[in-house]
């Protein structure tokens, strides 16, 4: 044999060993659509437990298009959806879920896409707790809130006996206190401003709006103390009743005249 015949021997030797180590290594010829896709979606979770979310995500997506019109398929989807929100992909998330609901309306698994939604919109924006780490209400965007909660009443009034409906009802309680307490904030911002019109309306917005919420105290205090400074005796009369009715016992009837000087709610 030649050199020239023993070198092309020895590189159809070495491709020939390529093609079986790739053969190996690849999805068997024979293994089904379905079963390929239980294969991959059980990798992409030990994907993200791990914490590689944008590996899952990709897999995740895979196995949607295997198994499409399959159950299979749905859960992709709604897992998809958690691992971006996971990843800081909030909209990417808000997206997925928009489209599983609008896509699968008789599907199983409705409730929790319901409630997942209303959990990336509301561990968005926190409201209340966010004032807490420093932050200032009147700078942040409620739509979340308010998303968050149109989720969560979707998910209680479509499927009361959901597992994630007793959830969905505190987080709607906690975003009801925080919208409230928003209304109440932007109203002492006002007052304290001087801007005593405004502070009265927004405080009467709230009352409108979240009347059985605790910050309704502080809301028709800042009416009481808005009409004072405005001259509107008829006005303030009613504010006070209302606040001497619901609250008798408060500390802004009790001697504190400046609802502004500190907030009901403040404990330092």
């Amino acid at each position: 044999m030649t050199v020239s015949l023993m070198w092309r021997a020895a590189v159809a030797g070495s491709f020939a060993a390529l093609l079986l180590m790739g053969g190996c290594s690849s999805t068997p010829k024979n293994e089904s659509p379905n079963a390929s896709a239980q294969r991959l979606y059980k990798e992409a979770k030990d994907d993200a437990e791990s914490g590689s979310f944008e590996r899952a995500i990709k897999s995740m997506e895979r196995v949607e298009g295997l198994a499409a019109g399959t159950v299979l398929a749905q859960q992709a989807q709604l897992d998809v959806a958690y691992y971006q929100w996971r990843s800081g992909e909030r909209e990417s998330a808000l997206t997925s879920l928009d489209r599983f609901i609008k896509l699968n309306p008789s599907s199983a698994a409705f409730d929790y896409a319901l409630y997942l939604r209303g959990i990336v919109n509301f561990n968005d924006n926190l409201g209340f707790a966010a004032n807490l780490a420093g932050q200032d209400l009147a700078e942040r965007d409620q739509r979340a809130s308010r998303d968050s909660f149109q989720s969560f009443k979707r998910l209680v009034d479509l499927y009361p006996s959901s597992k994630y409906t007793p959830d969905a009802k505190l987080r709607m309680d906690y975003i009801v206190n925080s919208l409230a307490n928003y209304e109440v904030h932007v109203a002492r911002y006002y007052l304290r401003r001087g801007a005593y019109v405004a502070a009265a309306n927004r405080a009467q917005q709230m009352v409108s709006e979240y009347p059985q919420t605790p910050a309704t105290e502080e809301a028709l205090a800042i009416m009481v103390d808005s009409y004072t400074k405005l001259e509107l005796g008829t006005l303030r009369e009613s504010a006070e009743r209302v606040l001497r009715k619901n609250f008798p016992r408060s500390r802004f009837i009790a001697g504190n005249t400046d609802p502004a000087a500190k907030p009901w709610w403040r404990f330092w």
